[in-house]
């Protein structure tokens, strides 16, 4: 079997850590698989570039450029130290993470005379999470007296648009990569930095955070594996969000759509383009517990067979708002959604769920908390009069998602969802529901929507399922 096996930041938090992932690919390479590592960058890190990188351009402090570098270089070593424990081979590893903290502490200084700080000096910071990250795992695997060889995700062969912060693979990344890794599969265990890659130009770009799973995708569509593995801290793909409901379960089989639906609506286990190479190449994904290896994780496949539950899970999304455009020029005017979503688009606002009354007089909107003043601003500018009268917000709402494959033609789930709502006394502000019938969300207010997942997880029986993924 051939595989590709990404780690998240808390599967190499350390050391320790560490060591025990380069064990467990040795484990599967010396069963007879073929396996490519794909490594996040260590637990925290990135968050520490992108923060030090901000105060950079803001406040200007050397000093206190210095100080973060003295303390990402003892994080690192601290890391070798635990993973390795040849010495030449620590040796080998701490010359490159040398090298690689003293170009990241240059750019770090040069943001700091500059005071600015452009999308494609971000991209450059944050990749040095994964950069760093890579060299020690794949000399822990080494020093297990097993071949490796680093690679960050340009050397592998990704390469992107120049969209810094959310750039797309090109198409021939999957001809590149298949050329750079696939032979050395054979006889070695790669290892692969996530989340970054290359455009044409050989300037380094990122997939955008959760990017690892994207990165882990497209190599496993690029080499034909036979699954991809996405290791993380939990068992699986939940049922709903444990902290809300204790008695969530792991969900041990779902299909491609399901995943897309619940990955876009809040699950955060999966990045929402994360397995759509794997979609494009029909290539099985798994979720694993890095902790836990003998659990058997969720399955994603393509296969949309109704099985026994009508519902695989409730979702939940926070930090939204709703938008809600009314006016009676709106009845039987050509147009004006086109205009709506256009000045929506102009101004860079991401639109999670949309509703429009039959009587054509108001569309309701859902967007990203975050989106919410220049959605408002847009549209009120683009509508200043006439045909809307007016656009209004609640900022006091979230989604709630319910998803499953097998809701399709089944009738009544719709009326059983909003009966247990009504039941549990919990107010629905607006429903969207597509045509594919695999989810239907809707917007309450932010206070019930904790309670809302609880009523709708019992409602249909969710939590009963035996956890051990049988």
């Amino acid at each position: 079997m051939r595989y590709v096996m990404k780690f998240g930041g808390t599967s190499i938090a350390d050391g320790k850590k560490i060591r025990h992932v380069a064990q467990l690919l040795i484990s599967y390479r010396d069963a007879g698989d073929q396996v490519v590592a794909i490594t996040s960058a260590l637990g925290g890190v990135t968050d520490g570039l992108l923060t030090n990188a901000a105060e950079a351009s803001q406040k200007g402090k050397v000093a206190q450029i210095k100080e973060f570098m003295t303390e990402l270089a003892k994080k690192h070593y601290d890391a070798i130290g635990h993973a390795i424990d040849d010495e030449r081979i620590a040796d080998d590893v701490i010359e490159t993470i040398d090298s690689r903290i003293d170009e990241l502490e240059k750019a770090l200084i040069g943001i700091c005379y500059l005071g600015e700080l452009t999308p494609r000096s971000i991209d450059y910071i944050s990749s040095y999470g994964e950069r760093l990250a890579v060299p020690i795992i794949s000399g822990a695997i080494r020093s297990l007296g097993t071949d490796s060889m680093p690679f960050t995700g340009g050397e592998a062969g990704i390469v992107t648009t120049s969209d810094y912060g959310n750039a797309q693979p090109l198409e021939k990344s999957y001809e590149q990569v298949e050329n750079n890794i696939s032979t050395r599969v054979e006889t070695s265990i790669p290892v692969i930095t996530g989340f970054i890659a290359e455009d044409k130009k050989g300037i380094i770009t990122t997939l955008g955070r959760g990017g690892s799973d994207f990165t882990a995708s497209i190599v496993g569509a690029a080499i034909q594996a036979d699954e991809i593995w996405l290791w993380k801290e939990v068992h699986g793909i939940m049922t709903t969000d444990p902290k809300i409901v204790p008695e969530a379960s792991c969900i041990p089989q779902i299909s491609y759509i399901e995943a897309m639906e619940l990955s876009y609506f809040g699950a955060k286990v999966l990045h929402p383009r994360a397995i759509e190479p794997a979609i494009r190449h029909g290539i099985p994904v798994r979720v694993k517990n890095t902790f836990d290896i003998e659990y058997p994780g969720t399955l994603i496949v393509s296969d949309q067979t109704r099985k026994e539950d009508v519902v695989k899970a409730v979702t939940l999304i926070r930090k939204v708002a709703a938008v809600n455009i009314s006016g009676a020029g709106m009845v039987g005017a050509i147009g004006t959604a086109a205009r709506i979503f256009s000045a929506l688009a102009k101004a860079g606002v991401n639109i999670i769920m949309i509703s429009q009354s039959s009587s054509e007089a108001n569309m309701s909107l859902v967007v990203e908390d975050a989106h919410l003043k220049k959605a408002v601003k847009a549209l009120r500018s683009e509508f200043n009069k006439g045909v809307v009268g007016e656009v209004a917000y609640d900022k006091d709402v979230c989604v709630v998602a319910v998803v499953g494959a097998g809701m399709d033609g089944i009738p009544g789930v719709a009326g059983k969802v909003f009966g247990a709502l009504g039941k549990g006394k919990i107010n629905v502000i607006m429903i969207s529901q597509g045509s594919s019938q695999h989810n239907i969300s809707f917007a309450i207010s932010e206070k019930d929507a904790e309670e809302a997942v609880r009523v709708l997880h019992q409602e249909f029986g969710l939590g009963s399922k035996k956890t051990s993924g049988q």
